[in-house]
Parts: C-alpha cells; sequence; structure tokens
C-alpha cells in the first residue's frame, strides 16, 4: 500500500468530507481515506496497480473539489 497526501479545497464541513471519502473510497484498491476538513489535508492509502494518484485526483476533482 502507497500513501498519498493532498491539499483539497472546496471542503467546508463534514457533508463535503464524506462527499470527498466516498469519491475516493468507490475506487478500486483504496484501503482507507483520512480527512482534516481544518487543513484540507486527504491522505489516501491505496494499492498503487488499482488507484494510482491520477485517478484519485481525478474522482476529487470530478466531484467538484479542487486539489491545492
Amino acid at each position: 500500500m502507497n500513501t498519498l497526501i493532498l491539499t483539497v479545497t472546496g471542503m467546508s464541513c463534514m457533508g463535503c468530507v464524506n462527499s470527498v471519502k466516498n469519491l475516493v473510497g468507490a475506487l478500486p484498491g483504496i484501503d482507507g481515506v483520512d480527512i482534516d476538513l481544518a487543513s484540507g489535508r486527504v491522505e489516501v492509502r491505496h494499492d498503487p496497480a488499482q488507484a494510482d494518484a491520477a485517478a484519485i485526483r481525478a474522482a476529487i476533482e470530478d466531484g467538484g473539489y479542487g486539489i491545492a
């Protein structure tokens, strides 16, 4: 498993946090998603053979959030 750490913009509430968790969690190979709303820090544990960084970024951006 690899760990990808991103700063996601556009999250303003726990509903947003849950949305990002659901967007990323729907991808194959995701082992866990931890989010700190205050800082926008998103930590994703994933199998890079199933979900690479580009796919994770795309899922977040397709959900309407930005990546700093």
